[in-house]
């Protein structure tokens, strides 16, 4: 559990982060950060001395399958997420995290077949609901929040599946199926006038730096996706998107409209309920866990 809730630490006050560099570019930031993100794994995994692992994992067409749909919503995700802090979105981009948790937790029982109290479906009702009354008072579909919330929530099932490899193995065969596109664009399609590694002291360490928050979260997310329940996972989310929440009001003084804030509050309303049903479970149960 504790792997989970570092991630999502780290997860929420990413925004400050991205927006660290005046070249705000999300697809430039997109594949900087595939690319930084690989020689990091790779170092990992020789620490570790887990190359054979490695080899053996992906002689499975399974897991080779697994690991190009994972890499594809990773990808997702991470562009979208990226567009939505550096194009002052950051209140949205919470939104997606906070219907995340109730994604999962709905994926849990349709894939899964995990089971849920009646509060739970009530709280996956009135989350629904929030993000309808969204839609139709702000007049448009808040496709930044759908879309993180569904790419992120199918990675998460993703890592559930037993032929998926560890953490570490899975991360750098995602990676590195994202880094060739990644190479290919950075070499052919990017200004070569545009900053980059060797630039600046500060712009090298930017880079550098990239690679470094997206590997260490999504290790940490995955530790916590192989031993726990899916809805655990939904549950600790929370604290990614309450962090950018506060970082897009209070930071980058995002205008939250009345209208948005009534999906808002639907939303955290049904997250409440959901909270406080899994505690009663966890005090009957004696275990967060269970």
């Amino acid at each position: 559990m504790w792997y989970g809730v570092a991630a999502y630490l780290v997860w929420g006050l990413s925004p400050l982060f991205w927006n660290l560099s005046d070249d705000g570019d999300a697809i430039d930031l997109l594949l900087y950060r595939t690319l930084w993100a690989l020689p990091i794994l790779a170092i990992a995994l020789s620490v570790r001395r887990q190359w054979p692992e490695v080899r053996a994992a992906y002689e499975s067409g399974r897991s080779r399958i697994i690991t190009l749909v994972a890499a594809g919503l990773l990808a997702i995700n991470w562009g979208v997420f990226l567009w939505a802090v550096t194009n002052d979105q950051v209140l949205e981009a919470s939104l997606g995290y906070f219907i995340n948790p109730l994604v999962s937790v709905a994926l849990g029982v349709v894939v899964l077949r995990e089971h849920l109290r009646r509060l739970q479906w009530v709280a996956v009702g009135v989350a629904a609901i929030g993000v309808t009354v969204m839609t139709v008072r702000v007049g448009s579909l808040p496709w930044v929040a759908l879309t993180l919330a569904l790419s992120f929530g199918f990675y998460g099932l993703l890592k559930k599946n037993p032929a998926t490899p560890g953490p570490l193995v899975s991360l750098f065969g995602e990676i590195s199926v994202m880094a060739i596109p990644a190479l290919v664009a950075l070499s052919f399609f990017r200004d070569s006038q545009a900053e980059s590694f060797g630039s600046s002291i500060g712009m090298s360490a930017f880079l550098i730096g990239t690679g470094l928050i997206t590997v260490i979260p999504l290790l940490l997310f995955g530790a916590a996706a192989k031993r726990i329940k899916l809805s655990t996972i939904g549950l600790l989310q929370y604290i990614a998107p309450t962090l950018q929440f506060l970082l897009g009001v209070i930071v980058f003084n995002e205008q939250l409209s009345a209208d948005a804030l009534v999906g808002f509050m639907l939303v955290w309303l049904a997250l409440a309920v959901y909270t406080w049903d899994n505690i009663r479970a966890s005090e009957s149960s004696g275990s967060l866990t269970s």
